[in-house]
């Protein structure tokens, strides 16, 4: 049965996408316009994607820091390309107590200012290098249309900023950093990626190119989910940081910077989730199992505290709901909330010598002996929701991608059936330009290394340079 506090995806996407958020207590809306309240469910989701990411950061090299989160008006302004492309959405704070301050401080949108600051103090010698820093914290942009998780004026990330002595090696960082988010997307969250190069309008405003991990939500729209930045010596000349090199010659060092965001929740929601509530694959879910005991008789509860007891020991997150709610309120509760697996404790199964084992994804129900070796069990089946729900979600993928060779074939797909397209460009502006007029569709990225599909460019009909790939995004 549907739970009824959800809209149906396919009836209204953006109202049963909130739904899902308060249904499942992952956020709440606050007092602060554009802000929102990230709830213990959502953040025990964040912390757990933070502590894979965090693990896989720290396995090649990176070091935790902190920055302050108040930026002088300064330096913001040393590197100008990135204050004209963050100008529109800084918060600015002009006041100290009652005291006017000499010089405005924007509320970072983001750190690279800070860190290069840092860096010109700190490096002096080839033999400083690498510097591979990393930061977890909050920053704010100004965003005039918001939506939990996707896009909101506070949002919680983490922040790569790394300093090397050459090209090369900075180059092979901005790669590595892509390759360990597609892992991360892929792996943990069950969600494929595509990879590839942002055009010159779409690349973060004072890199020398991004590169961007791009995935599609359940409706056909695509999201923006991680990007790795090459900055070459662009920040390092603004800012001045230099470093004898082997040689023993001043040389301008060379940067990076990469970012996932809180919004990684709302891919996960978008992704996989239905009219039911939130669906987590179990490398991700806080909470992996649900042991719901239906009665508190002796049979009843030494076998929950069995199970609960040997799921524990093998490394499996588990809790056991014996609130006072009923049997049903506890089952529905478990689904809204995306609970991989439940088990089901009851006399009458026992009776039978029987426990109940349900899996979230599929709601199956399966009627398992109570001397199962319960551990296998659990760890192959939630090894199966793990792959089925990236197998579902990679062929919802390659239905909803298409190649287009002509601007009325984009036009149709976007208005009736968006997803994915696949179509060729000639590099200039005023054809992408062209695109986005066709339901604001853009580029997501450039698809290195792909054979081209056609000669010409979709617009203008010109000699084509890439095959991109375009779509509709938040």
């Amino acid at each position: 049965m549907k739970n009824k506090a959800i809209t149906s995806r396919d009836i209204d996407f953006a109202k049963w996408y909130t739904d899902i958020v308060t249904a499942a207590h992952l956020a709440s809306y606050s007092n602060v316009k554009g802000c929102i309240i990230l709830e213990p469910n959502g953040y025990a989701i964040w912390e757990r994607m933070q502590q894979e990411l965090d693990r896989m950061f720290k396995e090649t090299g990176h070091q935790n820091v902190a920055m302050p989160m108040l930026i002088p008006e300064n330096l913001m302004k040393k590197e100008g390309e990135l204050i004209n492309g963050f100008a529109p959405e800084v918060a600015w704070v002009t006041m100290g107590g009652s005291k006017q301050l000499e010089e405005r401080m924007c509320i970072r949108p983001t750190s690279e200012t800070l860190f290069s600051d840092y860096y010109s103090t700190v490096v002096k010698s080839y033999r400083d290098l690498p510097l591979k820093y990393n930061q977890w914290c909050s920053v704010m942009r100004w965003e005039k249309e918001t939506r939990p998780f996707l896009r909101s004026r506070e949002f919680w990330w983490q922040e790569g900023h790394t300093v090397h002595s050459s090209q090369e090696e900075a180059e092979k960082e901005t790669k590595g950093m892509l390759n360990i988010y597609r892992k991360f997307f892929e792996e943990y969250l069950a969600i494929p990626v595509v990879t590839g190069k942002k055009t010159e309008s779409e690349k973060f405003a004072g890199a020398d190119y991004t590169l961007t991990i791009e995935a599609l939500m359940y409706n056909g729209v695509s999201l923006q989910s991680g990007t790795s930045h090459y900055f070459g010596q662009r920040f390092s000349k603004a800012y001045d940081i230099k470093f004898l090199n082997k040689n023993n010659e001043l040389e301008y060092a060379y940067q990076t910077s990469w970012g996932v965001s809180s919004r990684m929740i709302g891919a996960l929601i978008m992704v996989h989730s239905d009219d039911n509530g939130l669906v987590l694959p179990p490398k991700i879910a806080p909470k992996q199992v649900v042991i719901i005991p239906i009665g508190n008789d002796e049979k009843v509860m030494e076998n929950t505290n069995r199970i609960y007891n040997e799921l524990r020991e093998s490394g499996i997150s588990v809790y056991i709901d014996d609130s006072e709610k009923s049997p049903g309120f506890k089952f529905a509760e478990a689904e809204v909330n995306g609970i991989p697996v439940r088990i089901e404790i009851g006399t009458r199964d026992l009776e039978n010598n029987k426990i109940s084992i349900v899996r979230r994804d599929t709601r199956e129900k399966m009627l398992e002996p109570t001397d199962v070796n319960i551990v296998n069990y659990v760890k192959g089946l939630m090894k199966d929701i793990q792959n089925d729900l990236y197998t579902k979600a990679i062929e919802r993928r390659n239905n909803q991608t298409y190649e287009c060779h002509k601007l009325e074939e984009v036009e149709e797909i976007m208005k009736n059936r968006p997803g994915f397209v696949k179509a060729m460009w000639c590099g200039d502006h005023e054809c992408e330009l062209s695109m986005k007029e066709i339901q604001g569709t853009k580029s997501r990225c450039i698809l290195e290394n792909a054979e081209h599909i056609d000669d010409k460019c979709i617009v203008c009909g010109k000699n084509a340079k890439h095959l991109v790939l375009w779509g509709i995004q938040y």
